[in-house]
């Protein structure tokens, strides 16, 4: 009987608007993207969802901001994909050194580096399908999907291949994914099942142990950290 009631929290809300009138929505925290003429509100996204994002959230900006790498951003943020096409609110976004210019005090113009995803109940044609041709079009260079729902987890990778179209990045042997566009931001998958989550120190250490571009006197440190805080 709760069944109905739990489907009908789940959905998005839909309405026909213009795109100003989009712009001149108040800015409350609320993730509310444009496409095709009409607002889609999302709704408050689960525990799951939010523990996850953050998790990636907090290691890919405290990784890019020691590195220099670019700029790391959250929901709400608007990404007007191209001129006249939809705006999207991912739930994080990185974007590059070389494309900082695209970004202004509102918006990010164009197709960021990399777009991260996690599925809800009612996104998961959203993200995989619609927003995954959105994302490819817009020349973002990679793009994860990640859905914590309960017995469906699964994590997919996508960077672009030589003819722009998205294609599945592999994951190694022992279940590490290496980004395409964050130099040396590495991940085991099975991390984003636990519960808890992971410490950030001892990954964030074991990034750094390798990364590019660190020096010799800190990639011992790292890897000291490492084996102190290795669980």
């Amino acid at each position: 009987m709760n069944a109905p009631a739990i489907e009908q929290r789940e959905k998005v809300k839909r309405r026909m608007v213009s795109y100003e009138e989009y712009l001149a929505l108040p800015d409350d925290g609320r993730i509310i993207e444009w496409s095709n003429g009409e607002i889609v509100e999302h709704m408050p996204p689960s525990i799951a969802h939010q523990d996850v994002i953050g998790f990636l959230e907090a290691l890919l900006r405290f990784y890019v901001n020691l590195l220099g790498l670019g700029r790391v951003l959250d929901a709400p943020v608007e990404v007007k994909l191209w001129p006249g096409g939809p705006s999207r609110e991912p739930d994080i976004v990185f974007v590059g050194r070389d494309r900082l210019s695209r970004l202004g005090p509102q918006r990010f113009d164009g197709g960021p580096d990399l777009v991260v995803e996690a599925i809800s109940p009612a996104s998961a044609t959203l993200d995989r399908v619609t927003k995954f041709r959105e994302y490819e079009q817009a020349g973002v260079g990679e793009y994860w999907i990640i859905d914590p729902r309960p017995h469906q987890q699964q994590a997919d990778f996508y960077v672009r291949d030589a003819e722009g179209h998205f294609a599945p990045a592999p994951i190694s042997d022992n279940g590490v994914y290496t980004s395409a566009v964050v130099p040396g931001f590495r991940l085991r998958v099975a991390w984003l099942w636990r519960t808890p989550l992971p410490n950030h120190q001892y990954v964030l250490a074991w990034m750094l142990a390798d990364a590019p571009g660190i020096s010799d006197e800190l990639r011992a440190l790292y890897r000291e950290m490492v084996r102190l805080l290795n669980e």
